[in-house]
């Protein structure tokens, strides 16, 4: 025989907030864990700020074939891997710190793209 469950129409509310609140950490749990770094996509305006070089020394490495990047509606933009290569290969001179910031930013930036997105 089975039983029924009778909840209240508060307790209900609380009880589906819960399991909304759980499935949101999974879905950006599994999200967090699914993203590649490496493969995330910065705009020119992030790579110059956070690397600390003009808008004119970016298009310079790109007339010149030294970074890879994308155009999508106008805007330029660079994988995260792009720019760690740049480094490694001291086409830019700067120190890693550089990089970590921009990272650092990216994700809070990220992060709160989602939560606008909500």
């Amino acid at each position: 025989m089975k039983e029924a469950i009778i909840l209240d129409s508060e307790s209900f509310k609380r009880l589906v907030e819960k399991i909304d609140s759980i499935a949101d950490f999974i879905k950006e749990k599994r999200e967090s864990e699914n993203t590649n770094l490496d493969e995330e996509w910065v705009d020119s305006y992030e790579v110059c700020t956070f690397l600390r070089i003009s808008e004119r020394t970016l298009q310079r490495l790109r007339t010149n074939g030294v970074i890879t990047y994308s155009v999508i509606s106008g805007k330029t933009y660079y994988t995260i891997a792009e720019i760690k290569r740049i480094l490694k290969e001291r086409l830019v001179k700067r120190r890693e710190e550089c990089l970590e910031e921009l990272i650092r930013n990216h994700r809070e930036y990220r992060e709160r793209r989602k939560i606008r997105n909500k």
